[in-house]
Parts: C-alpha cells; sequence; structure tokens
C-alpha cells in the first residue's frame, strides 16, 4: 500500500513510465531467456550462430545507447521512447515470424536498438518531471522492473507450452499496448533547440572527467548485478541440486523490493551523504558473494540453498540502496540540455562493465571447475565490489561529486506512509 501511495504522489507521466518499466521488463523477460533455446533446439543453428544472433542484439543496445541519449535530449525524451517501443515491438514480432537467419538477425538488432533508445530517454524523463523527488522515483523504478523480471519469465515458460511463436507475439503485444499508451497518455513538453552539434555535445559528456570517473567507479555495481543471470543461479542449482531453486532467486529479489525498496530510499534520503549510502551499497553487493562462497563446493544438498538465498538477499539490499542515488546523481553532472546523453554514456559504460564482468566471471568459474578452486568466481566478485566501493569512497572524499540536493519539503504525510 505505501508503495502504490508513493506512486499516486507522482505526476501522471511518472506513473506510466513506472507502468511502462514493469510492462518493459514483462516483455524482456518473457522472450529473451527463452531465445537461446529456441534458435539451439527448434531451429537447428549452431553455437556460432546464435552466439552472432544474441550478440548482435547486445551490441546494438550497449553500443547505442549514447545515440538514444542525444536523441533525447534533441528530438524530446516522449518520441524517443515511443519510438523504442514500437521498434521492439516489431522486433520481437519478427522472431515469431520464421527461421531464416536475415530474419532472425533484423529482430535480434531491431530490439537491441529499441533498448538504446527507450533506456536512456526513459530515465531522462523521469530526471526531468520527478523534480527534488528523482531518487524515490528511481527506487520505484526498481521496484516495477523487478517484479517485472519475475512475471516474465512465469509467463513465458507457460506460454513455451503452447510454442515459442505464442511467447514472442505475447512479448510483442505487450510492447504494442505500452507504444499505444503512451502516445495516448505520455505528456509531450517543449525540447530547447541544440546549442552545439551532437559530436560536440558528446565531447563535453565524454571530456568530463569528473563524470567518467563516477561512471568508472560504478561498473561494481552493473558487473555484480549481472551475476543474478549468471552465477548465483549456477550456484543454487550446483547447491541444492534442483534446477527450479532458481525461481527462488528472483521471488527473493522480487519481495525485497516490493517490501523494502521505498523505506530504504526514504530512510537514506531523510538522513543524507548520498555518496557514503551508494559506497555502502557496493560493499553490500560485494558482502552477497560471501555466503554462496562457504557452500562452492557443495551439491545436491538442499540446505545449502540458504546461504545462496542469502546472498542474493544481500545483493539486492546493497543494489536498493545504491542505486537510486546513482541514477539521481548523473543528471547533476551535466548541464540541463544534456541529461539524456550524460545516461546515455553512462550506460554504454555500464553495458561494457558488465559484458567484461560476465566474460571474467564465466573465465573464473572455469578455471574453477577445472582446479578445484570453486570460491574463485565469488573472490573475483567480492574484489569488485570493494574496489568500486573504495573508489566511490575516494571520489566523494576528493570532491568530485556534485553537492548535495535539498530534499523537497512535505507539507503533509500521507496517511499510509511508515511514521
Amino acid at each position: 500500500m505505501n508503495t502504490l501511495a508513493a506512486v499516486r504522489g507522482f505526476p501522471l507521466a511518472v506513473r506510466l513510465l513506472l507502468l511502462n518499466q514493469l510492462g518493459v521488463t514483462t516483455g524482456f523477460y518473457l522472450l529473451i531467456p527463452y531465445l537461446a533455446t529456441h534458435l539451439s533446439d527448434d531451429l537447428g543453428l549452431s553455437a556460432a550462430v546464435i552466439g552472432i544472433v544474441l550478440g548482435l542484439r547486445n551490441l546494438s543496445q550497449q553500443g547505442l545507447f549514447l545515440i538514444g541519449g542525444s536523441a533525447a535530449d534533441r528530438l524530446g525524451a516522449r518520441g524517443v521512447i515511443i519510438a523504442g517501443c514500437a521498434l521492439r515491438t516489431v522486433g520481437f514480432a519478427l522472431f515469431a515470424l520464421g527461421d531464416a537467419l536475415p530474419l532472425l538477425i533484423t529482430a535480434s538488432i531491431l530490439s537491441g536498438l529499441a533498448g538504446a533508445l527507450f533506456n536512456p530517454a526513459v530515465r531522462t524523463y523521469v530526471a526531468q518531471e520527478a523534480d527534488g523527488r528523482k531518487a524515490e522515483a528511481f527506487a520505484l523504478f526498481n521496484v516495477f522492473a523487478t517484479t517485472g523480471a519475475l512475471l516474465g519469465p512465469l509467463l513465458g515458460s507457460l506460454l513455451l507450452l503452447v510454442d515459442f511463436r505464442a511467447a514472442a507475439l505475447t512479448a510483442a503485444a505487450v510492447f504494442a499496448v505500452l507504444t499505444i499508451a503512451q502516445i495516448l497518455v505520455l505528456p509531450a513538453r517543449a525540447v530547447a533547440a541544440p546549442e552545439n552539434p551532437v559530436l560536440a555535445d558528446w565531447r563535453e559528456v565524454a571530456g568530463n572527467r569528473r563524470f567518467l570517473a563516477f561512471s568508472l567507479s560504478m561498473v561494481g555495481m552493473y558487473g555484480l548485478e549481472n551475476q543474478l543471470y549468471l552465477l548465483l543461479p549456477h550456484a543454487a542449482a550446483r547447491a541444492s541440486g534442483w534446477n527450479g531453486s532458481i525461481g527462488l532467486l528472483f521471488l527473493t529479489g522480487t519481495l525485497a523490493h516490493l517490501l523494502l525498496q521505498l523505506r530504504i530510499t526514504r530512510r537514506l534520503t531523510a538522513l543524507g551523504g548520498r555518496a557514503r549510502w551508494i559506497a555502502t551499497g557496493l560493499a553490500l553487493m560485494a558482502a552477497g558473494f560471501v555466503p554462496p562462497m562457504l557452500v562452492a563446493d557443495s551439491t545436491g544438498q538442499p540446505l545449502a540453498l540458504l546461504p545462496v538465498l542469502a546472498g542474493v538477499l544481500l545483493l539486492h539490499l546493497g543494489l536498493m540502496t545504491a542505486q537510486p542515488f546513482v541514477m539521481e546523481l548523473i543528471p547533476a553532472f551535466a548541464r540541463p540540455g544534456l541529461t539524456g546523453t550524460a545516461y546515455g554514456l553512462f550506460y554504454a559504460v555500464s553495458g561494457l562493465a558488465a559484458a567484461l564482468g560476465s566474460a571474467g566471471i564465466g573465465w573464473a568459474m572455469d578455471a574453477g571447475g577445472h582446479t578445484g578452486a570453486t570460491w574463485l568466481p565469488y573472490a573475483c566478485c567480492l574484489a569488485l565490489g570493494l574496489a568500486s566501493a573504495v573508489g566511490m569512497t575516494r571520489l566523494h572524499r576528493a570532491g568530485v561529486l556534485p553537492a548535495e540536493p535539498v530534499p523537497p519539503r512535505r507539507t503533509a504525510r500521507p496517511e499510509n506512509e511508515p511514521r
């Protein structure tokens, strides 16, 4: 109830974009987790071809975030959000239309380009509309996104009982509904004429050493978050001997966000010192890999799942602590006309970090399996998170970060707000 009351306190545009985030993550996880299996088992493609198809989706998204951010600054975030959702509608629908490789590659590129457009554009719109409540708005984004990440695979697994085409068309329908809703409801906002050419804007943001240092210090956050889809599911299945235990990881994260995210963000916002809380969150995320490391040698023992779930909970607590303040801080590094460009560059750096981090952790998993050092990937994650926490602390002490925002005064306490 507190979450719903908080949602109602935001402007219509933010409320729609929160529902949009739920739909986006539901539609994405309804299809993408099952795509590789479809390409392999149903279409009989080789591992190399599957890697190309999936890699092109990642490349088109991660590599074009900067373009999506600049488009939001210059054309208006609303139009870019609508274009991104429409493109993903087409991309996901194409996956259902056939098995020709050119069609699959086109679908993959379009779905990746869609994410490159609407991800920075949505954050830009929210940052502009939420005013002094940015951290709280992004906290709610976490809640809706995590809920969608749980609902999507559940719905996808049911639709796959029919066939993959049913899942792909349903995912496309979700994005089609979101596109129509945004056209009808999302308010348009006037966009100031750009002061400089696009390349000059890129040079201005990329040349901001303070912002680059901040972005690089955050690589641990996204590198560790990505292990919710690689290392930790492997740990859960190995420790318990039950593949269904992976679902418990997502359920744990969703419940934690629903129950705690808004409370944590509001309490820490009231206390002030967001840089301290970002560093604390990174350290908590790092600590989340200690419990599963203790049972890394366990196989087929149901009770060994408990330390893995404890680690997942710590990881989510760290993410809930740090991420809303990170999202709030990004626009403060750039002038108002470059908010989207700043988000685009940040997401490009984060995406590259997540890809490199997953590759490195994957190598550590293989090396640990061959040598018996099963603790190795967890130790790497612990080191990465602590290094990011130390980096954030040093940036704060060096005065690199923008000034702390003044939280808005509340004239009345909503009757459902925790006292």
